[in-house]
């Protein structure tokens, strides 16, 4: 009986390529939007003082300094990862097009995880609002 070692999955250039760039623009988007909600937070502050709500904003500031932070260290290992592929493309161009790459899986679930977790809290602080208004 013979053992036989899984193949790691693997991927052109280009298509790791795109998924990077979709990546990194929703990165971007989720930033932004932080900013918005942050905002909110901001005005919601100013409106109101008491204890109970004051710690709700709290909650949600800290939720998004967090995910602030995933964010950067998501877009550092994504742009890492398209260092990596940069080098390869340049000191072995023969066939880049056509080489496979092995797939970034562990990136890819990342990634997967951080939107899950994005849209939840997202879906939490909208009902937040609805409650608190």
């Amino acid at each position: 009986m013979s053992t036989t070692a899984a193949k790691q999955p693997t991927k052109h250039i280009d298509e790791l390529h795109f998924e990077h760039r979709v990546w990194l623009n929703n990165l971007k988007f989720c930033k932004e939007e932080i900013t918005i909600f942050e905002h909110r937070l901001e005005e919601l502050v100013q409106r109101n003082t008491g204890k109970e709500l004051l710690a709700e904003l709290e909650h949600f500031q800290n939720q998004y300094i967090r995910e602030k932070e995933v964010i950067d260290e998501l877009r550092h290992d994504i742009k890492q990862h398209e260092n990596f592929l940069e080098k390869e493309s340049v000191e072995k161009p023969v066939a880049i097009d056509h080489r496979a790459f092995g797939d970034h899986a562990e990136l890819r679930d990342r990634m997967e995880t951080f939107e899950r977790l994005y849209d939840e809290l997202k879906q939490e602080f909208r009902r937040w609002l609805v409650k608190v208004m």
